[in-house]
């Protein structure tokens, strides 16, 4: 008679794994529904089952896609209302990641070429702020991220009910055939989209270097009649174009413009830096400050987001506060004034219904920092000492009212 010993540790501990895979296996066997990573949260779960309601009944029409994201979601009788839409876009954070960024931009001008209108401007930094500041980041690195963020922008919109082509226009052949070579591309770059330039030769022209476009760029008046629409192309995005370079928008605008009753194409102005090339009109050789009056002061931005940093001193250590903020707006919602918390952070101080000027948004944040005991309040400071700070004027001539602008930029 052989006698078993009892089983060791290092035994016991097996028999109890090969138990608890066992008792796995056969959940998982049992189960009717997959195994997932999470738990879907309940505003998914409603979604899912909203989405099954839909589908099932041939006679509704899915109002919901992929692109839409942070929205309230969608009801059987028609939708949510546009005030559910603007509270929702009031309250909207800037996106975590590019990703979402790039989804949210997107509804953003969805949003706002359903509501009629054309000229658009996305604004966002194209790469992340530690490599935004790094020294071996060159103009062309900048460039080259904002061709590709427009490219999945633009993919976004083609063979769409709303756009059927989207054109991505660069300034001129020449750097279109660089970004091209550089990035491996034809210029059909995607069903329905394609990368081009505003100025163009004629059929045939295959003149490497052409005069007549460097004496039009030096005058800085006009295309000389090289500005051509693409056909087939609703939509326009505009990429990596200089001040002296937007009066071929005006040219394009006034060429794709469609008869009264008709819709005209759209043309986005993607990640120009508008408040930056603003400042140089009516410098010698660029286009006039009436330009903004005329043209540019009628673009929307529907996806903005730009950041900016500031420094103040103070009577008490550490002597100078670092502080940054961020102005954010996504169609249909208002301007945010956001405080950077210093923890990845932003804490919302203000919003505004029109868009406030860089200094009314600096003095939002230093406001923000007073109510904390950050800085010195006002009366502690002293008017006397506060307007040495600010000056007499805390806005840019384009910021001022002015007659004959529209008021589309800042609302």
């Amino acid at each position: 008679m052989t006698t078993s010993s009892p089983p060791t540790t290092a035994s016991r501990a097996n028999m109890k794994a090969a138990t608890v895979a066992a008792a796995a296996v056969l959940s998982l066997a049992l189960s009717s529904a997959p195994a997932c990573a999470f738990a879907p949260s309940p505003q998914i779960a409603i979604r899912q089952s909203l989405d099954t309601t839909l589908n099932s009944d041939p006679t509704v029409r899915p109002v919901s896609s992929q692109l839409r994201m942070n929205i309230p979601a969608p009801t059987i009788e028609g939708g949510a209302t546009p005030d559910e839409l603007k509270s929702f876009a009031d309250s909207a954070s800037p996106p975590a990641s590019f990703f979402e960024l790039q989804r949210a931009s997107v509804r953003a001008a969805e949003m706002a070429i359903d509501d009629g209108h054309r000229l658009l401007e996305v604004e966002f930094p194209p790469l992340p702020a530690n490599v935004l500041e790094m020294d071996d980041v060159s103009a062309y690195d900048v460039a080259k991220a904002n061709v590709n963020l427009a490219l999945d922008f633009a993919k976004s919109f083609a063979n769409t009910d709303r756009v059927d082509g989207v054109a991505i226009m660069l300034p001129d052949e020449s750097e279109k055939q660089i970004m091209l070579e550089d990035l491996t591309l034809e210029e059909k770059v995607y069903p329905g989209v394609t990368l081009t330039s505003l100025r163009r030769g004629v059929e045939g022209d295959t003149r490497v270097f052409k005069p007549e476009d460097l004496l039009v760029g030096l005058m800085g008046r006009g295309s000389g009649g090289t500005v051509r629409a693409v056909e087939g192309a609703d939509m326009y995005v505009i990429v990596v174009a200089s001040a002296q370079e937007l009066p071929d928008v005006e040219e394009l605008y006034e060429l794709t413009k469609a008869e009264e009753g008709k819709k005209s194409p759209v043309i986005v102005f993607y990640n120009l830096k508008l408040d930056v090339l603003r400042g140089d009109l009516g410098a010698p050789a660029f286009p006039g400050k009436d330009f903004q009056d005329r043209f540019l002061s009628r673009v929307k931005p529907v996806y903005y987001l730009r950041t900016r940093q500031y420094s103040r001193s103070v009577s008490a250590p550490p002597f100078i506060v670092n502080f940054q903020g961020c102005i954010f707006r996504s169609y249909p919602g208002h301007y945010q004034t956001l405080l950077d918390t210093g923890t990845g952070r932003y804490r919302k101080v203000v919003g505004n219904d029109v868009r406030p000027a860089l200094g009314e948004f600096k003095e939002q944040l230093t406001d923000a920092l007073r109510e904390e005991g950050v800085i010195a309040s006002k009366e502690e400071e002293g008017g006397l000492f506060g307007f040495l700070r600010t000056g007499y004027k805390t806005t840019t001539w384009w910021e001022d009212e002015r007659e004959d602008a529209s008021l589309e930029w800042r609302t």
